[in-house]
């Protein structure tokens, strides 16, 4: 018998392992493509954009993917291996 001074639910919680979450703002900013590549916006096109020429704040709207030197340490903040 268990002894009364000792919770079950206690027990079970102490012998768990933490969740890995996934950081929430890295969450919003970066999606997988079908092949697993991350992909990202561009910086720059939220404000002072008069000074901005059409053909730079066009290619700014463009999404491109997240270069090799970032990769692994995005993929641990969207918990992806």
């Amino acid at each position: 018998m268990p002894s009364p001074l000792i919770n079950n639910n206690f027990l079970k919680t102490i012998t768990k392992m933490p969740k890995v979450k996934t950081n929430s703002g890295a969450k919003k900013r970066f999606t997988f493509t079908g092949t697993g590549k991350i992909k990202r916006k561009h910086a720059y096109k939220s404000h002072i954009l008069t000074k901005k020429t059409k053909k730079q704040k066009r290619n700014l709207t463009k999404v491109s993917i997240v270069d090799k030197a970032n990769l692994n340490s995005i993929r641990e903040l969207l918990v992806k291996k």
